[in-house]
């Protein structure tokens, strides 16, 4: 299957190397492009891709308005949104998970890592870049005032296997890994994954993550991508 993708960046140059980038690849492709937020949301409803590439600085309706609009539109709702900004920041990488953004890359990434990311967020999985995470995880640590995305009384709807799923995903784990550890099969944890989702009224993998540090599930930071975090069958 080919991956749909919408560009939304303000600047023309960017757009027209994004797409050179994409469409050289045969299973992506660009079905259209909008130079600000409000075109975004009317491109994406008249598209219906499976990405959008959104920057954050664009004039009128910015990228973090746009990613909240478009991820509540119910015709939207498999279409995934991948944030790719220089502006990489804990405030703005918080705002963009709040939208049901599914993942956050800075300009400054490599152009295989950018194919990549796009082909992580159509999968269904998240994606953030290791300084966003780290950054992000560390004001929810700093601030415990912050609102919560879900109660703790909702995650005591999670089964202990379901609790279990989320946070080997927090600590940076994907499917394939957590099946590894858990000796199950991958369709058997995306299947909890999604069911975790549903009990915590999350649209995104990348939102559990915010929520098991929110809840006390992982304690540091420094979990992200292996760095600290179980290994496989301890």
């Amino acid at each position: 299957m080919t991956v749909r993708v919408l560009l939304a960046d303000d600047q023309a140059l960017l757009r027209a190397t994004f797409r050179i980038l994409i469409e050289s690849e045969p299973d992506l492709t660009v079905v259209a492009e909008a130079t600000d937020g409000q075109e975004a949301i009317e491109l994406a409803l008249a598209h219906e891709p499976d990405v959008v590439l959104m920057d954050i600085r664009m004039p009128g309706t910015d990228g973090l308005a746009a990613t909240a609009e478009i991820c509540v539109r119910p015709g939207l709702s498999a279409t995934r949104v991948l944030i790719l900004t220089t502006f990489e920041n804990d405030e703005n990488v918080a705002k963009a998970l709040r939208a049901g953004a599914s993942g956050f890359l800075g300009k400054d990434v490599s152009p295989d890592l950018l194919l990549a990311g796009i082909r992580t967020v159509a999968s269904g999985d998240s994606l953030l870049s290791p300084t966003a995470t780290r950054s992000l995880i560390d004001r929810f640590l700093a601030t415990p005032d912050r609102p919560l995305l879900a109660p703790p009384e909702r995650l005591a709807a999670l089964t202990d296997r379901e609790r279990e799923v989320m946070k080997l995903a927090a600590y940076g784990k994907s499917n394939a890994e957590i099946a590894d550890h858990l000796v199950l099969s991958p369709l058997t944890v995306r299947t909890h994954i999604h069911r975790a989702m549903t009990k915590l009224n999350v649209r995104d993998r990348a939102q559990l993550v915010v929520i098991a540090y929110q809840n006390g599930l992982i304690q540091d930071s420094r979990c992200w991508h292996g760095q600290k975090g179980p290994g496989p069958h301890n």
